[in-house]
């Protein structure tokens, strides 16, 4: 099972911003799977025949991405289905989980702003705190500082997440539903 795998079993929300990153990479080395290979696939900690297992993966998702018309931005649709799934099950937890309503409610002024700040590019509340996420771990990668006003939001985000990701993993993988 590679690393894509084992998170969309685990982790949906980590499974989707993984998959963000990937198209990213994919685009930052212009669809090149000789650079890829040399600056990505070769500094992944495993052994080599799990290497040409992961740059099978990768070529797939490339071609994925230009089936789909999305070399220079956008979301696979695959990816983007699992987003619909947690905005479902965001939206009827909103209706019954009293949990869920204190989670939410917390981070219902930011996700509010997120999706003001994007200008109408953003209209589901999951894909703001997804978007969120994302940016602040590609916020990390460069070495920049995240003021701790928008700390505060992107960790409200990061809550709904979570017990989204349980709600969704309770819902497809686990038996006690």
């Amino acid at each position: 099972m590679n690393i894509a795998e084992n998170k969309k079993r685990n982790n949906i929300s980590e499974y989707i911003i993984h998959m963000y990153q990937t198209e990213d990479l994919i685009r930052v080395y212009d669809f090149d799977m000789e650079q890829i290979k040399k600056y990505v696939i070769k500094h992944i900690p495993t052994e080599d025949g799990n290497k040409e297992e992961i740059s099978k993966w990768y070529e797939d998702i490339m071609e994925k991405m230009k089936i789909e018309g999305i070399e220079e931005k956008g979301h696979l649709d695959e990816v983007q289905n699992y987003v619909a799934q947690l905005s479902k099950i965001m939206n009827d937890l909103k209706k019954s989980d009293e949990s869920f309503k204190k989670i939410y409610s917390a981070a219902k002024p930011h996700i509010d702003e997120s999706i003001s700040f994007s200008n109408g590019i953003i209209k589901e509340e999951v894909q703001a705190c997804l978007n969120g996420i994302y940016g602040l771990l590609l916020a990390r990668l460069n070495g920049r500082q995240v003021p701790e006003e928008v700390m505060v939001g992107i960790n409200t985000f990061g809550d709904v997440l979570s017990y989204l990701t349980y709600k969704y993993k309770q819902k497809n993988f686990l038996n006690d539903n």
